[in-house]
């Protein structure tokens, strides 16, 4: 384990999730410690789905992470402190086809588990194995205000998680 985090269990993440997910924001990153790529998600989910403790990302078609999260078996999903939110404003706005995003904002990747990436100045990461993804479909909305989300008709593809670590600053 890397030096400054402890283990935690799902059920120790601390916080309000909509808070953590939507105002603070997250990366989500896939990949192995030699060919990854990250971005910022403002969209996403942690709970109970299968009798699993789960989380769910969300990745737009044009993303460069798109093609390492259907390549990878295992995702971190990774949150920092407020002082990292110019890091955050960088990956989401950046494509790691373009930009090495750990150079342009001085976040230090490691590898919290086997095959996968992380960043040292997180303060929470979590480590998922994918267990199911699905492309949203327009046909299922049932409130036609989802629409307006998707003005350009890039759907994401969703993806569940099975979370296997979770990982928290001493």
């Amino acid at each position: 384990m890397k030096e400054g985090f402890v283990s935690a269990a799902p059920t120790e993440i601390d916080g309000n999730v909509f808070r953590l997910i939507a105002e603070e924001w997250m990366l989500v990153t896939a990949g192995d410690f030699q060919s990854w790529n990250t971005m910022t998600a403002s969209w996403g989910a942690l709970g109970e789905l299968w009798n699993k403790k789960v989380c769910f990302a969300f990745v737009r078609p044009q993303r460069y992470t798109r093609g390492f999260m259907d390549a990878a078996t295992r995702f971190t999903l990774s949150f920092f402190p407020e002082e990292s939110r110019e890091a955050l404003e960088f990956c989401g706005s950046h494509s790691g086809r373009d930009f090495d995003k750990a150079e342009a904002t001085g976040l230090t990747p490691f590898e919290p588990a086997p095959g996968t990436v992380s960043f040292a100045q997180a303060r929470l990461i979590v480590v998922a194995r994918k267990i199911y993804t699905h492309d949203i479909d327009p046909g299922g909305f049932l409130d036609q205000d989802i629409a307006d989300c998707y003005h350009s008709g890039d759907y994401h593809r969703m993806y569940v998680g099975e979370i296997q670590a979770v990982m928290r600053k001493a």
